[in-house]
């Protein structure tokens, strides 16, 4: 009795150890972590955000190299004002542009820069300018189904 006793301790314990460890793996893998340290933080004003929220993957050339941190309606302007961080180290010219994209039509949103040919960079803080929101789906479908275009003239 006490060998079965000892035994099913060891293989509990096993288990324990091996979730611990998947849960570290996965956490590392998905980047779940919450640490900002090594980044400075940007911000964009966009005229739609539908798709993202906060945690969403900021990326450059397809590489995630930050996240969304906040995102708020500004009561002035009735644009969504977004908070990013970027990784340290990646310089972005000021005169760099930041959309919305879409992974595809079943895919989720993330967040895209586009990167400028300006010899100055972003400083912490900065905004950038040349946004573009998220393209709905459903209206892209409408437009197609009904057969109407913006340059139809009667």
């Amino acid at each position: 009795m006490s060998e079965n006793t000892t035994t099913e301790v060891l293989v509990g314990g096993a288990v324990l150890a091996l979730a611990l460890g998947f849960l570290v793996y996965a956490s590392n893998a998905t980047g779940m972590q919450k640490s900002s340290a090594g980044s400075y933080e940007l911000t964009a004003s966009f005229r739609s955000v539908e798709g993202i929220s906060v945690g969403t993957d900021v990326r450059l050339a397809g590489v995630k190299i930050g996240t969304i941190t906040d995102l708020e309606l500004n009561s002035a302007t009735f644009r969504a004002d977004a908070r990013f961080t970027v990784r340290e180290g990646i310089e972005l010219p000021d005169d760099s542009a930041i959309l919305i994209s879409s992974e595809g039509l079943l895919g989720g949103n993330y967040v895209e820069i586009l990167p400028g040919g300006s010899p100055f960079n972003f400083e912490p803080g900065d905004e950038i300018e040349d946004t573009q929101g998220s393209v709905s789906l459903i209206s892209l479908l409408m437009k197609f189904v009904s057969g109407s275009s913006e340059g139809d003239a009667p």
